[in-house]
């Protein structure tokens, strides 16, 4: 989280909560707040897969989610990695 974000709030002494407690920190600080996820699935490379296990030529998803506020302005980053042999993603459109 950008910092600038936390001046003034009592997370500029204690750290905030992971998501998903992040998401109604956000809002309680009076940010309305809209995602934007970045997908990629690729082979993982020699040291992640053993550190998730991941049996040979199973792909690797890693998901980016951006939160922003309605302005446009980032809040927060996440990064998500997943083995891709036994996942599903659903989106609403």
């Amino acid at each position: 989280m950008p910092f600038s974000v936390l001046v003034d709030t009592k997370y500029e002494t204690e750290a905030p909560p992971p998501a998903p407690q992040l998401y109604a920190a956000l809002s309680d600080l009076g940010h309305e707040l809209r995602f934007t996820q970045y997908l990629r699935p690729r082979m993982p490379l020699p040291d992640q897969a053993q550190a998730l296990r991941l049996p040979e030529g199973v792909p690797l998803l890693t998901i980016l989610r951006v939160t922003y506020t309605l302005a446009d302005k980032p809040l927060a980053l996440e990064e998500l990695r997943l083995p891709g042999n036994d996942l599903e993603l659903s989106y609403p459109l």
